[in-house]
C-alpha cells in the first residue's frame, strides 16, 4: 500500500462485564451474574483501527475525541494506532456488555451528544498521505463536521474509500469505491431512497436477489463504484449495478461473538483495495476474515498481546475461546502438525482419521522459515498463508496455527490438547512432544499412512517428468 490505511468515523469505548450466570435472583426473574470481569476496548471507529494494527497495517484514525477519562483510556487502547483527533464538547459514548455463557444479558449506554470541531490541517495531511480510507460512520458527528464530508468527496476520485454505514450515518460520497452494508441495512437504506419494500413473500424471492435488488438501488441512489451486501453466514453480494453480481460464499464457522464482524469485513477490504486488488476479490478477503473473526471469539480475539500480522483466524489465543468452550462441554481437543505443502490424499486421510479421535482438531503448521530449514531452500512450494487457507477449507479442520519453531512442542503447551496424532512412522516410537504432553496429561497417538502418498515423492516424479520432456524436446520449448 503506497500510503496509511485512514480510518474517520465516530470512536466509542467498549466494556465488557463477563462472569459466570448459574442461578437466578431471588428479588426478580435475572440472571446473577457472578465474579464479573470488566475488559475495555475501542468501539466503533476505533474497533476498525485497531483490527489494522493487529493486521499490521500502518494506520491513522481522525475521530472526534473530548477530554475525558474514557478518552484518556481511549487512546492508551489504541496501541499501534496513529490519533488524528478532531477536538468533541460532551463525553465520550460508553457502552456496557454484560456478558455471561457467551451471551449478552444487558448493554448500558452512557455519553454522547456534543459539538465536533472542523477538519484540521492535521486530520487534512493524514487523509492526503493515505493509500486508502476506511469511513465508519455512526451518525455522532465526525464525518458530518465542517469540511470532513467534502474532503472525502474530492479524495474520492483518486483514493480507494470504502464506506461502512451504519443506521444512523449519513450516505457515503458519490465516488466511494466499496460500501459495505449488512442486509438489513441495505433494504432500510434502499427503502429510505424511494426503493420499494421487499417483495421476497410475494415472489418466493431469496436473500442473494434481494441484496442484488437492494444493491444495485443504492448504486444508483449514492453513485458509488460498488455495494458489497454482507449476508453473515451466507457471506457476501457484490454489485456493480450491471453484469453478474459476484458471491463470496462464507465457510462454515461457529460463531462466538459477532460483535465487530461487519468492521472486520470493512477494513480487510479497505486493505486490499490499498494494495491494488480487485473489488470482487478485496470482498473475498473480507469474507474469510470476517469468519474467522467470529469464530476465534469476537473481540475477545484482539485481546492480549497478539503480534502484528497475526490474523485472528491463525493466531493461538484467537482459537481459545473455541477450543475452551468444546472442553466445557466435556469434547476433546485433538491436535496434529505438520508442513502440508502441496496438499496430497495421505494427508486428507491423516487429517480426517484425527478428526474423528475428538471434537475440535487444531493443525500446527510450520511456517514458510521452518520448512527451509527442515526441507532445504527449494520448500516450500505452496507459502503458509495458502498452506493455511486451503487447510481451513477441509471440513475436518477446525483450526490452524501457524509456528516458526523446528518442532510444535511450544505451540502445543500453549494448545494443550488431549490427543497429539503424529504419523504412522512413528507407531511403538517415543514422539518427541511425549515429555511436553505429560505436562498437562495429554496423549500421543500415531495414525496410519496411506501407501505411495508423498510430498517429496510429488516432487521428485514432477521433476523426472520434466527432465524427461526437456530431454525429448532437446531443451526446446
Amino acid at each position: 500500500m503506497s500510503g496509511p490505511l485512514v480510518i474517520v468515523g465516530d470512536t466509542l469505548l467498549d466494556v465488557d462485564l463477563t462472569g459466570r450466570a448459574e442461578r437466578l435472583s431471588p428479588d426478580a426473574p435475572v440472571p446473577v451474574v457472578s465474579e464479573p470481569v470488566s475488559r475495555a476496548r475501542p468501539g466503533g471507529a476505533g474497533l476498525a483501527a485497531l483490527m489494522a494494527a493487529h493486521d499490521g497495517a500502518e494506520v491513522v484514525l481522525v475521530t472526534a475525541l473530548s477530554d475525558d477519562a474514557a478518552a484518556h483510556e481511549l487512546r492508551t487502547l489504541l496501541r499501534g494506532v496513529r490519533v488524528v483527533a478532531l477536538p468533541l464538547t460532551g463525553a465520550t459514548t460508553v457502552k456496557q456488555r454484560v456478558r455471561a455463557q457467551g451471551q449478552t444479558l444487558l448493554r448500558l449506554d452512557t455519553g454522547g451528544g456534543g459539538e465536533v470541531g472542523g477538519l484540521t490541517s492535521e486530520a487534512a495531511e493524514a487523509l492526503n498521505s493515505a493509500g486508502s480510507i476506511l469511513v465508519a460512520d455512526y451518525g455522532n458527528g465526525t464525518v458530518d463536521a465542517d469540511g470532513v464530508r467534502q474532503e472525502l468527496g474530492r479524495l474520492a476520485a483518486r483514493t480507494p474509500v470504502v464506506w461502512d454505514p451504519h443506521p444512523r450515518g449519513g450516505p457515503p460520497v458519490p465516488g466511494t469505491r466499496l460500501v459495505t452494508p449488512n442486509e438489513k441495512e441495505a433494504a432500510a437504506f434502499a427503502v429510505a431512497g424511494g426503493t420499494p419494500a421487499g417483495v421476497r413473500a410475494a415472489t418466493a424471492e431469496g436473500p442473494l436477489a434481494a441484496a442484488r435488488r437492494h444493491a444495485d438501488a443504492l448504486l444508483k441512489l449514492w453513485q458509488v463504484h460498488g455495494v458489497a451486501v454482507t449476508l453473515g453466514a451466507g457471506g457476501a453480494l457484490l454489485s456493480y449495478g450491471a453484469g453478474t453480481p459476484a458471491v463470496a460464499p462464507a465457510p462454515e464457522v461457529a460463531c462466538v461473538d459477532p460483535c465487530g464482524a461487519g468492521d472486520r469485513f470493512a477494513v480487510t477490504a479497505a486493505i486490499a483495495l490499498g494494495a491494488g486488488r480487485l473489488p470482487a476479490e478485496a470482498v473475498l478477503d473480507a469474507v474469510q476474515a470476517a469468519a474467522g473473526y467470529v469464530a476465534a471469539g469476537g473481540p475477545a480475539s484482539l485481546a492480549g498481546d497478539t503480534a502484528p500480522g497475526d490474523p485472528p483466524s491463525g493466531d493461538v489465543e484467537a482459537g481459545e475461546s473455541a477450543r475452551e468452550r468444546v472442553r466445557r462441554e466435556g469434547g476433546v481437543v485433538v491436535a496434529t502438525g505438520g508442513c502440508f505443502d502441496l496438499l496430497h490424499a495421505g494427508h486428507v486421510a491423516t487429517l480426517t482419521a484425527a478428526r474423528r479421535l475428538g471434537d475440535h482438531l487444531v493443525v500446527c503448521l510450520n511456517s514458510d522459515e521452518s520448512v527451509r530449514r527442515l526441507k532445504g531452500p527449494s520448500r516450500p512450494l505452496v507459502p503458509q498463508q495458502d498452506r493455511a487457507r486451503v487447510l481451513r477449507a477441509l471440513e475436518c479442520v477446525d483450526e490452524v496455527v501457524v509456528f516458526d519453531e523446528d518442532t510444535p512442542v511450544e505451540v502445543l503447551r500453549r494448545v494443550r490438547p488431549a490427543i497429539w496424532a503424529k504419523g504412522g512412522d512413528y507407531a511403538g516410537s517415543e514422539v518427541p512432544e511425549a515429555a511436553a504432553l505429560e505436562e498437562w496429561g495429554g496423549q500421543a497417538v500415531a495414525l496410519p499412512y496411506l501407501e505411495g502418498r508423498s510430498t517429496t515423492a510429488l516432487v521428485a516424479s514432477a521433476l523426472d517428468q520434466t527432465t524427461r520432456q526437456t530431454a525429448m524436446t532437446g531443451g526446446n520449448r
